[in-house]
């Protein structure tokens, strides 16, 4: 990994756990059993699957209300150089992008759909 790279992990995994700190507790407990991980950018198989390359974050797995509706483990992956272009390299765009990218991801484990989100201010 790049010196970028952890650099722009490490601020994204400080923001994200500062956002998670912030939640009120019941979404707060649900948040916190839910992993987030970090990468680059979307894998070529994700891009064969028809998301584009420039996705910022993705939720996968089953939403919180419908544990037995897939058969991956919840999680919110973050595509932090995505987020970092997207941001035009400012670090303060980069942290605000990864929050609502964050709580935009979460909104869909917890049963929101892109209105929804939308509506919350999280598009």
């Amino acid at each position: 990994m790049s010196g970028d790279l952890e650099r722009l992990q490490f601020e994204a995994q400080r923001v994200v756990e500062s956002t998670l700190a912030a939640l009120p507790e019941p979404v707060r407990r649900h948040a916190q059993a839910l992993p987030v991980s970090y990468d680059a950018r979307p894998q070529p198989g994700l891009i064969d699957e028809g998301y584009d390359s420039d996705l910022l974050g993705l939720f996968v797995g089953a939403p919180l209300a419908e544990p037995d509706e897939c058969p991956l483990p919840p999680q919110i992956i973050l595509f932090i150089e995505n987020i970092w272009d997207f941001a035009e390299a400012d670090a303060d765009i980069f942290r605000e992008e990864v929050r609502t990218t964050y709580l935009h991801e979460l909104g869909h484990y917890l049963g929101l759909d892109e209105i929804d989100l939308e509506n919350r201010g999280l598009d």
